[in-house]
């Protein structure tokens, strides 16, 4: 693969690369540029060059080549969801039916929602009228991760675009292939050469060069906790805009009034869906006692019944973990649990496939009981196909539990008891909350977390007034 700088593909500057394994397999099938700050550079030059141009068209021809984006993705969407599935591991399934739709449908909704973006005016009382203008900043930096690549790479870019802005940005090494094909896609289409610049490589080389650079004016990134952190630290002193959409330790609630097979059926979804590998899956499950050996025996018989494979094959349930060493730190985490007291009710075992799968990074997933919520197996992010029960008698009990953590991402509330999900609702400490359901989103709403989840919201207007800036004007009658 290539750096992508002004509608070019470009080696990078210092000619190193770095492979690029394949999930199910365990081998290297590519090699991705190993950029650093002299890419960096070139690449925020390259914006700058069309930054005046792109922002001074209008929202509806914005709008167009945005959609031209959108267009070209669906007309592909069989090629994008096989690369996303061979580079990350996930199953097939899961990329054609979530992944790179919900790719297409970032791209056409930040180009339809510019065309709605207001302003707003406040009148003083027969002296004077103040109205606001939104414009864009300029280059902005854009950092995604490696669960969902596509998907949250446009979650980001898109709005930035839409806004006006020119964009570096920076898919995760792991999970580079979709897109460099997206790349291809804008040169294939004519897309407005240094609109949009893609540069691959590691986060502390390439990844921190877009954050230091001077003429990188705000930076959105999602990924891990202590890397936000480190983010926050270079650009805070530089007064960069910062959108971080961090870690999570998401709670689960179940209540003894609820619909037990929704709950079930959600829970084993919302727990192992691309292998837990999601910052919304619901990890602690907390469950009323006089439900729960019946909700824990019939999770444990579905989770028991996930079929582990060929991520390309049509009957996969689980695919592969996205690395060996991601793979390792699960693992960790399992003995860990059980050195914490925990009882591992099935799965945590390493899966070998047959043929030229056999050095895949498969892994059953695993359901553990018996842990306190102050281990560290209840209270750190494991990111993986782990999830951990717990029993509790009362609602005062169960919110406890759920706040008890430096995360405050996503929850969950399985109950038919109107009057409980909306008193639960309003004191989870959470930036989103579902009622009997998971992962049903509008993109209209804000999206991001409290505490060490994150600082700002992405998604609709939320995320157009971030990659703006907002200018009042006053002017006397």
């Amino acid at each position: 693969m290539q750096n992508y700088i002004g509608g070019q593909f470009e080696a990078p500057v210092s000619g190193q690369y770095i492979d690029n394994y394949q999930p199910a397999t365990g081998r290297v099938y590519g090699r991705i540029p190993a950029s650093g700050p002299a890419d960096a550079d070139k690449a925020v030059a390259a914006a700058e060059a069309a930054y005046p141009g792109w922002a001074a068209l209008t929202p509806a021809e914005r709008s167009h080549w945005m959609l031209l984006l959108a267009d070209g993705i669906a007309a592909d969407l069989e090629g994008f969801a096989r690369t996303e599935s061979n580079d990350n591991g996930k199953a097939l399934s899961i990329a054609r039916s979530v992944d790179i739709p919900r790719a297409i449908a970032n791209f056409r909704f930040f180009a339809t929602a510019i065309l709605h973006f207001s302003t707003e005016a406040h009148p003083m009382a027969g002296e004077a009228i103040n109205y606001t203008l939104r414009q864009p900043i300029g280059v902005v930096g854009c950092i995604s991760p490696w669960n969902l690549p596509l998907y949250l790479f446009t979650w980001k870019i898109a709005p930035a675009l839409a806004a006006g802005n020119c964009v570096v940005a920076k898919p995760s090494e792991l999970t580079p292939a979709t897109a460099h094909r997206l790349a291809e896609l804008c040169q294939r289409i004519g897309f407005p050469a240094g609109v949009l610049n893609i540069v691959h490589g590691l986060g502390a080389d390439i990844g921190q060069a877009i954050v230091e650079h001077p003429g990188v004016k705000a930076i959105s990134f999602t990924g891990g906790t202590a890397t936000g952190r480190r983010i926050a630290a270079t650009a805070a002193p530089m007064f960069k805009k910062l959108s971080l959409e961090l870690g999570g330790k998401n709670p689960v609630l179940v209540f003894a009034d609820c619909d037990l097979e929704q709950a079930v059926a959600t829970t084993l979804r919302s727990s192992f869906a691309n292998n837990g590998q999601i910052c919304l899956c619901g990890s602690r499950v907390l469950v009323e006692r006089s439900i729960y050996n019946r909700f824990r025996d019939e999770l444990v018989r579905r989770v028991e019944a996930l079929r582990i494979g060929d991520p390309m094959s049509e009957d996969t349930d689980q695919g592969a973990l996205v690395s060996a060493g991601h793979l390792e730190k699960v693992e960790a985490y399992l003995a860990l649990a059980r050195e914490e007291g925990g009882r591992v009710l099935c799965g945590g075992q390493r899966v070998t496939l047959a043929g030229e799968l056999a050095g895949g990074y498969y892994l059953r997933p695993a359901v553990v009981e018996g842990l306190t919520n102050d281990c560290r197996t209840n209270q750190e992010e494991i990111f993986g196909p782990i999830v951990t029960l717990q029993a509790f008698d009362t609602e005062a009990e169960a919110l406890a539990l759920a706040n008890d953590s430096a995360y405050g991402l996503a929850a969950t509330v399985w109950t038919q008891n109107t009057s409980r999900a909306h008193r639960i609702a309003e004191q989870l400490q959470s930036g989103i909350v579902w009622i009997n359901c998971w992962m049903l989103r509008d993109l209209r709403t804000p999206f991001g977390g409290v505490k060490q989840s994150g600082v700002g919201r992405e998604g609709g207007w939320e995320a157009l007034r971030f990659f703006t800036e907002a200018k009042n004007v006053c002017i006397k009658y």
